[in-house]
């Protein structure tokens, strides 16, 4: 087992790793930017080391500096929590060469299914169903055309390289695919360095329902339930709950495995998600991509398994077996997450960083919080503005959505604004609580109310 692990992140995640590690009795290393100089999450490291200033690129982003860092207290691992390098096979091969593990999936893992139309086409070897569209990238705007004329529009054009709704561009027609092709390009050239761009049918409402998987070295690989995350604002979830509330028992074992059977034939080792579009109606499922790290929405997958996945990812990295196969994850209750972003919902989410003068945070029965900030922290303005994720878990849905409810009212953040009030108008909503939601729900029906 590893004895020291450095940690490429900050906040909230950061956080979480270092609990983990302490109760595996492993001493942890944060790095930290000048811009989290201070925050009281960095005393609970054993060593804490600046790497540079605010901006990510210069420090988070900073491969050279993390290293450096890594080598002066001489860690034997490295995790890389969520965004930042955590998808980056470049950094994980650094880290390789220099006798250090990565905390995560392989080099080769990740480049080959961080590449969407390679993922596309192992799904297509692998019998994981696709929606109609292209297992390789599109070179020109007459081959989109040929294409889009092939499966039929409405389609939409994804950068290979993408996440996060950037480079994606939805075309009900040829004039639409003709400039949604050049833009498309265009800001995945911008976003990702990689301008290649793939197509595929578009599905008007579906639902976004991604299955929580665990591999080790030693040939076991998991399904740790699913995850709906249909209430989402411009790709960016807002609201995540474990199980997905439609699902039947077959359906759940049948995404579960299709999951499976892609990370096998990738070689997949440690956390992962494999993320499928639903059709709302037909409730037939399609492949969209892998996410080859921890996610953000993880604790509401372990609320309702039982399941440390940090944990899991630190023995598979370390070369142990994991303690549970298959037939040991069973899915009981349900759990929520809100995340509670410094951003103001009544004026376009518009970022709220600041100092926080007072905090009443939320606690009982089913009440789970994870956060870095406390009464008197400064949120910066150079990163992500989520300031904590409040989950709730109950026996059952409704259950789950009350204690959130309950939750939410007690809340209090002063001096800055917050996502709180949306997600009490959320959680109040008769869709959602009837599960009849989309991807586009929130933006089509609750915001533009």
């Amino acid at each position: 087992m590893f004895q020291r692990i450095l940690i490429a992140n900050r906040g909230e995640i950061a956080l979480r790793i270092i609990r983990a590690a302490r109760e595996m009795d492993i001493r942890t290393v944060c790095v930290f930017s000048e811009a989290d100089r201070g925050a009281g999450y960095l005393d609970l490291a054993d060593e804490a080391v600046c790497i540079g200033p605010g901006p990510a690129p210069k420090s988070y982003l900073d491969i050279s500096r993390i290293m450096s860092a890594a080598a002066i207290t001489d860690v034997d691992a490295i995790h890389p929590g969520y965004g930042f390098l955590a998808e980056n096979a470049h950094f994980a091969e650094v880290c390789r060469s220099s006798g250090i593990a990565f905390i995560g999936p392989s080099p080769e893992t990740i480049r080959l299914l961080g590449s969407k139309t390679a993922a596309r086409k192992l799904a297509l070897d692998h019998e994981v169903p696709l929606l109609p569209g292209t297992t390789e990238n599109v070179e020109s705007e007459e081959e989109a055309r040929e294409i889009a004329r092939e499966i039929g529009y409405p389609v939409i054009i994804k950068a290979s390289a993408g996440g996060g709704g950037r480079g994606m561009r939805v075309a009900h027609n040829e004039a639409a695919l003709v400039s949604g092709f050049v833009q498309a390009k265009t800001e995945a050239g911008a976003a990702f360095s990689d301008d290649a761009v793939y197509i595929e049918k578009f599905l008007e409402n579906p639902r976004h329902v991604e299955v929580q998987i665990i591999a080790d070295s030693h040939g076991n690989t998991v399904y740790a339930g699913e995850r709906d995350c249909s209430m989402q604002r411009r790709n960016q979830k807002l609201v995540e709950e474990a199980p997905c509330p439609v699902l039947t028992e077959e359906q759940r074992k049948e995404v579960g495995t299709a999951a499976v059977r892609i990370c096998e034939a990738a070689g997949y080792v440690t956390a992962g998600t494999v993320e499928f579009l639903m059709d709302a109606k037909t409730k037939d499922f399609y492949f969209m991509e892998v996410n080859t790290r921890i996610q953000v929405e993880h604790p509401v997958s372990e609320m309702v398994t039982g399941i440390d996945l940090i944990k899991a990812m630190i023995l598979a990295a370390a070369g142990e077996k994991l303690p549970f196969t298959q037939a040991d994850v069973k899915i009981t209750g349900h759990a929520i997450e809100c995340r509670i972003n410094a951003e103001d919902p009544d004026a376009n989410f518009r970022p709220s960083p600041g100092k926080i003068e007072g905090l009443q945070l939320p606690g009982g029965p089913g009440v789970r919080w994870d956060s870095h900030v406390y009464a008197g922290y400064t949120v910066p303005p150079n990163y992500d503005s989520m300031i904590g994720k409040l989950i709730t878990y109950g026996k059952t849905r409704d259950e789950a959505i009350k204690i959130m409810q309950r939750a939410l009212r007690e809340f209090k953040a002063d001096g800055i604004k917050t996502t709180v009030p949306l997600h009490q108008r959320i959680m109040a909503n008769n869709n959602f609580r009837t599960g009849d939601v989309h991807i586009h729900f929130l933006e089509k029906t609750m915001l533009n109310a």
